[in-house]
């Protein structure tokens, strides 16, 4: 069991949904991020994704690559991003930490390193959009064997004959990709995705949580209310591109956390 199968499973038994939050590791800079992180339980957040940032995010959209490009501006790297993870278990052994980005930085780091280094932060699980399920032998088994979870994203376009192979390897949670495109692209719409998430929960017993286009306390709770929850990132990252103070940034995360607890 990992923080983030004993987190469905306290949330199960408290019948609430989960509310996951993506913030950009070092963005606007990276005394700020750690103090964005380490308020994110005490605002409601359920499972924290920390964005690794990438020169080229092929899967983001504006909002995320911009927050990329400050916090590499800023001197971001590998070892920087599991630092403020690091810093958060200073206070918090419960929360998951789940690392978000592409595989170039841990490829380069080496997959053993890599996977060492993060269990040492206190990384709970990855999502690597470029990796397919055909190449889980490059990562994905070997982090489930080190005791991380390898989250999938499974999308609109993820048909019945694809679905077995995306859902094969996957553990901790399913994240759902609500619409077709980029990140921050579109508003989801509950009644589009609650047929997505039927299906795929006929496939699996993990949870599904279905991200990509909540921005809104009232559409975190519809989302949150036809899956097991829901992710936001791109309006939080919004906040912190405006520069607002660190506790106005909490302070409307709690209102999203709220909406998805609610539903």
């Amino acid at each position: 069991m990992t923080r983030i199968d004993d987190t469905f499973a306290r949330l199960k038994s408290e019948g609430r949904k989960a509310f996951v939050a993506y913030v950009m590791a070092g963005d606007p800079d990276f005394e700020t991020s750690k103090e964005i992180v380490r308020g994110l339980p005490g605002a409601g957040v359920d499972i924290i994704e920390l964005g690794l940032p990438f020169t080229d995010p092929m899967a983001d959209g504006a909002t995320i690559q911009l927050a990329g490009q400050r916090a590499l501006a800023q001197g971001m790297t590998l070892d920087r991003t599991l630092e403020i993870a690091a810093h958060l278990r200073e206070t918090d052994t419960t929360t998951p930490i789940v690392l978000m980005g592409y595989y170039n930085p841990i490829h380069s780091r080496g997959v053993p390193t890599f996977l060492e280094q993060a269990r040492k932060a206190g990384i709970d699980g990855l999502i690597v959009v470029d990796l397919p399920p055909e190449e889980d032998a490059e990562l994905c088994l070997p982090a489930q064997a080190a005791g991380l979870n390898f989250i999938r994203l499974a999308t609109p376009t993820t048909d019945d004959a694809r679905l077995p192979r995306v859902l094969q390897n996957t553990s901790g949670f399913v994240y759902y990709v609500s619409i077709t495109g980029i990140t921050g692209a579109a508003e989801a719409q509950a009644d589009a995705v609650a047929p997505e998430v039927a299906r795929i929960k006929s496939k699996t017993d993990l949870p599904i949580i279905v991200g990509f286009g909540v921005r809104t306390p009232e559409t975190a709770k519809s989302i949150a209310g036809i899956a097991d929850g829901t992710v936001v990132g791109s309006v939080i990252v919004s906040q912190i591109a405006e520069g607002k103070p660190v506790p106005e940034i909490l302070a409307f995360v709690k209102t999203l956390a709220d909406g998805a607890h609610s539903a």
